[in-house]
């Protein structure tokens, strides 16, 4: 069976990302989305929370698991018996630090390979960190987010501003 893993924070997941799982799904026999904790990151969402975000978003996707790990990537993509991380890129400015990424986690797993999947022209501009922007200012979200979590992270981001 051919595993690949598509990490990332996905706080929230984008309909870049959405892009970007469901063109590699149809290349692999199952995909993990993995939800990655970075301990010196303070998310919007919880890791938990994004999980069952996702899951909600890609529930038609028979072959997409989702799932959270703290573990380093290739610790990860070992445990799951994983050959394959993908990784979007949006711009050339993406490229040398995934690079640099995929040439680590090589070395600290060496049945692993990054397979890098170009963004689609029209997500290139989009972020987690753009969409949190615009939900600052009231934008219409449907270009940028699936609408299966809008209200969510409109809701989150409401929660959020009240208690800071």
């Amino acid at each position: 069976m051919k595993i690949a893993i598509y990490p990332g924070s996905f706080d929230p997941l984008t309909l870049g990302h959405l892009n970007i799982i469901k063109r590699a799904a149809r290349c692999f026999d199952k995909l993990i989305v993995c939800v990655m904790v970075n301990s010196q990151k303070k998310g919007l969402f919880s890791p938990e929370e994004r999980v069952e975000l996702i899951r909600r978003v890609v529930k038609q996707l028979p072959n997409v698991e989702v799932d959270a790990s703290a573990l380093l990537l290739a610790e990860y993509a070992r445990q799951r018996r994983a050959r394959v991380i993908v990784k979007g890129l949006r711009a050339f400015s993406d490229f040398e630090a995934e690079v640099q990424m995929a040439v680590v986690n090589r070395k600290l797993n060496p049945n692993i390979d990054t397979m890098f999947l170009p963004s689609n022209e029209k997500y290139t501009y989009l972020s987690s960190t753009v969409v949190k922007e615009m939900v600052r200012y009231g934008a219409d979200l449907s270009d940028f987010l699936p609408r299966e979590i809008i209200e969510d992270v409109k809701k989150k981001m409401d929660d959020s501003r009240r208690e800071n």
